[in-house]
């Protein structure tokens, strides 16, 4: 069975720091990419970064560049996300996620004429909550 749990969300004050952790099971680690996605209330998903499977390369959008870092420890089947300075638009449910690499060398992300995103993920977590108080 394939799990992905999210862990170390909760209520912070802006300007503080949180690490968020996924825990990944059920599949083969190394063969995933994985991702942090956020989804704050009333509002639609919106990805936030991913890593490659050998965490050799990463992807950030343009609004958390510099405040967010992704890393992950294979050896753990562990993906985590390091929120520094964080703002109350920064209040969402955070979820990690998993697609599958399919060729050697592939990025986590595609990049299109008109655009760049995570490439779709297959596996999703449940999500944590984080709440920034102001």
């Amino acid at each position: 069975e394939v799990r992905l749990v999210e862990s170390g969300g909760g209520l912070v004050q802006a300007g503080g720091s949180l690490r968020l952790s996924c825990l990944a099971s059920g599949f083969t680690f190394d063969n995933y990419h994985m991702s942090w996605f956020r989804q704050a209330p009333g509002k639609e998903r919106e990805e936030i970064s991913c890593i490659s499977s050998n965490g050799g390369s990463t992807y950030y959008v343009d609004s958390v560049k510099g405040r967010f870092t992704i890393s992950s420890d294979n050896a753990k089947n562990t993906v985590y996300l390091q929120i520094n300075n964080l703002k109350s638009e920064d209040t969402a449910v955070y979820f990690c996620a998993a697609g599958l690499q399919l060729f050697a060398g592939e990025r986590c992300w595609v990049t299109t004429a008109q655009t760049t995103s995570i490439a779709i993920p297959n596996y999703w977590g449940q999500g944590t909550q984080v709440t920034v108080s102001s």
